[in-house]
C-alpha cells in the first residue's frame, strides 16, 4: 500500500512542491488549505504530471479553528489507517495579506495582529499535528513544521517572527514524546523563497535583489529547495535526526 503524506498548505508554494515530490514517488498525497479552487487546481496539475500516482485527496479547512481541524483529521482517519508523514506548510503573515485598513489603531489592533499571526502560523500547525498524532505510523512516521529565518533574526513585523519561533519549543517537546515510538519531528526554517505567494508582490524588485544578495550563493531559494530538504528529513536515511531546526537560506543566516 502507498505511503500516506498529509500536507497543509499543499496548494501553493512549499507545500505544493512537497506534494509534487511525494506524488512523483507514487505516494498517496493529501493536501489541505482554505481555498478549494486552489487545491483542486493543484490536484489536477499533479494528476497530469504524475499519472501513475494515486489521486490527490484535497480537503478544505481553516486549521486554526478546532472544529474544522477536527473534521479534516476525522476525514483523513476514515480514509486511511495510518499517516506516514505530516508536513505543516500552511502559514502566512496575516498583516501582509490583510486588506488596507483591516487593523484598528491602538491596543485592539496590536492584539488582533498578534492573535492572527499566532493562529495562522502556530495554532494551525499544532491543531493539525495533534489531530493526526494518534494515527502516525509507529515506527517510521515523521512530522515537519515550517518555521522561518524570521524566527532567528526577527522581522519588521515582530508578531510573525514570534509565531514562527513558537514552533521551535513545540518541535522539541513533540520530538521528546514521539521519538521513543520511532517518529521523528523536525522543523525547517527557510529564508527568502522566490516565486511564492508569501513574498510575491510584497517585495519590490530592489527588495528581492537585496534578499538574494544576503545569501552566500547569491540567489533566492525555491520551493523545490525546501521540498528536497523535507523529503530527506522524512526518509529512512534521516531516521536518527529529530528535534532539529534546519535552516534553508543559502547562508543568509548562519547556523547556530
Amino acid at each position: 500500500m502507498s505511503k500516506v503524506v498529509v500536507i497543509s498548505g499543499g496548494g501553493t508554494g512549499i507545500g505544493y512542491a512537497c506534494a509534487q515530490h511525494y506524488a512523483k514517488q507514487e505516494m498517496q498525497v493529501v493536501i489541505l488549505g482554505r481555498r478549494m479552487d486552489t487545491l483542486c487546481q493543484a490536484a489536477a496539475n499533479i494528476a497530469e504530471a504524475f499519472p501513475k500516482a494515486p489521486a490527490v485527496l484535497a480537503l478544505t479547512a481553516d486549521l486554526s479553528i478546532p472544529e474544522q481541524a477536527q473534521n479534516a483529521c476525522d476525514a483523513i482517519r476514515q480514509e486511511f489507517k495510518t499517516v506516514d508523514t505530516l508536513i505543516n506548510a500552511a502559514g502566512s503573515n496575516a498583516i501582509r495579506r490583510a486588506p488596507a485598513g483591516s487593523y484598528a489603531d491602538g491596543l485592539a489592533g496590536v492584539a488582533r495582529r498578534w492573535n492572527d499571526n499566532f493562529q495562522n502560523n502556530t495554532l494551525s500547525a499544532v491543531l493539525l499535528t495533534e489531530g493526526i498524532r494518534p494515527i502516525l505510523k509507529r515506527p517510521g512516521g515523521s512530522v515537519i513544521l515550517i518555521s522561518s529565518i524570521a524566527a532567528y533574526r526577527g522581522s519588521s513585523i515582530g508578531c510573525y517572527a514570534a509565531a514562527k519561533a513558537a514552533l521551535h519549543p513545540y518541535c522539541y517537546d513533540l520530538a521528546a514524546a514521539l521519538s521513543p515510538e520511532g517518529i521523528t519531528v523536525n522543523a525547517v526554517a527557510p529564508g527568502y523563497v522566490q516565486d511564492t505567494e508569501f513574498f510575491g508582490a510584497a517585495l519590490s524588485p530592489e527588495q528581492q535583489k537585496s534578499k538574494q544578495a544576503e545569501a552566500l550563493n547569491g540567489r533566492g531559494g525555491t520551493p523545490q529547495d525546501v521540498a528536497n530538504a523535507i523529503a530527506w528529513l522524512t526518509s529512512a536515511e534521516a531516521a536518527h535526526i529529530t528535534a532539529q531546526i534546519i535552516q534553508i537560506n543559502g547562508g543568509a543566516e548562519k547556523g547556530r
